[in-house]
């Protein structure tokens, strides 16, 4: 198991309120030993003007997961703060549908982790392909105290 944080679904989702998350209703549905995955529905929040889904929103999933994956993964003096996404767009969703991401860790490291992030259709068809680097640091309420 890769978490060093204590985490469970509601915490997780009770984290995201009142953020850009809980706007586009991403909800986070799934812990694994080496894996979290969240659902994202595609709507007016998340489409673009021909109504299929927005790379953008597309990418705001792939990064909450993986970023929030990150946090959990870190010890408890520390946290994760995004450096890159890289994202591949490879099928069009339409509005109408829900799209799930799926997070999994390529490297975890005690000042950099990476993540891959997979995020699919409602007929399990993959839309997406990101990876997303993160620098891992101490809390900064901790390093005032140097």
């Amino acid at each position: 198991m890769i978490w060093k944080k204590n985490i469970d679904l509601e915490a997780v989702n009770a984290l995201c309120k009142n953020s850009m998350v809980e706007f586009l209703e991403i909800r986070f549905t799934s812990i694994g030993d080496d894996s979290l995955e969240a659902v994202m529905p595609v709507s007016h929040k998340t489409c673009q003007p021909f109504g299929l889904l927005h790379g953008g929103a597309g990418a705001v999933l792939a990064e909450t997961v993986g970023s929030i994956a990150g946090n959990y993964a870190c010890g408890a003096d520390y946290s994760c703060l995004g450096l890159d996404l890289n994202i591949n767009h490879i099928r069009a969703v339409k509005i109408g549908d829900t799209v799930r991401a799926v997070a999994k860790p390529v490297h975890i490291g005690n000042t950099v982790q990476v993540w891959q992030i997979d995020s699919f259709d409602g007929r399990n068809r993959q839309v997406n392909t990101a990876r997303l680097t993160l620098a891992v640091r101490r809390h900064m309420h901790l390093q005032e105290g140097k």
